[in-house]
């Protein structure tokens, strides 16, 4: 379980082909201090298992599911990635509760510079949508944001300066692909409601 408040951005250092998944080899700076094998990392919204630490890299297996259903894939050496350690049950939430398991993946549509701040419009699957709601929380590349606006088709955030600084959405271009998480709360009032709605088997 994470927080969505990135700690840092760390690189891709190498990506290696590894069937029916890849090997992702990550630089992740101070983020590795006391990092153990098997620790659990969210890496741009997904979370993903440390299987080898060589100093401040870190390297994570991502598995045909992984691939299907996130942008990790389509990394390449050199590429900025959101970093952020588990959450610890002593820790204050400052952000939300980000599981890291990504929904499915999004597109920046449009991107507003109003001053310091920026609001981006985010396109996104209709399934997604129905778990979207305005004042409520998404992660976005493993950011925690508040949902500014829903429409039939995309939703909006505003992004502050700190966040533009040190996060990856400070860098995405109209037509980048994002990961995306809805409130977990949501998504069990969408299953309990469809299950309401199906009656009794």
């Amino acid at each position: 379980m994470f927080t969505g408040l990135v700690e840092t951005c760390g690189r891709v250092v190498a990506v290696v082909a590894e069937p029916p998944g890849m090997r992702l080899v990550i630089d992740a700076g101070p983020v590795a201090g006391g990092v153990r094998l098997g620790d659990s990392i969210c890496v741009s919204g997904c979370c993903l298992s440390v299987v080898r630490i060589e100093e401040s890299r870190l390297e994570f297996e991502l598995g045909p599911e992984t691939l299907a259903r996130t942008t990790l894939g389509d990394l390449g050496a050199g590429a900025p990635v959101n970093l952020e350690r588990s959450l610890r049950l002593t820790d204050r939430l400052g952000g939300h509760l980000v599981t890291g398991h990504v929904d499915g993946v999004g597109r920046l549509a449009s991107r507003m510079q109003e001053g310091d701040w920026v609001t981006c419009h985010f396109s996104t699957p209709p399934a997604l949508l129905a778990q979207i709601v305005a004042k409520g929380s998404i992660a976005i590349d493993g950011v925690s944001l508040t949902v500014v606006a829903v429409s039939a088709t995309d939703f909006s955030v505003a992004l502050i300066p700190h966040t533009l600084a040190v996060t990856t959405l400070g860098v995405r271009q109209i037509g980048d692909p994002v990961n995306l998480e809805t409130d977990l709360v949501a998504k069990y009032v969408a299953r309990w409601l469809e299950a309401r709605e199906a009656g009794p088997a």
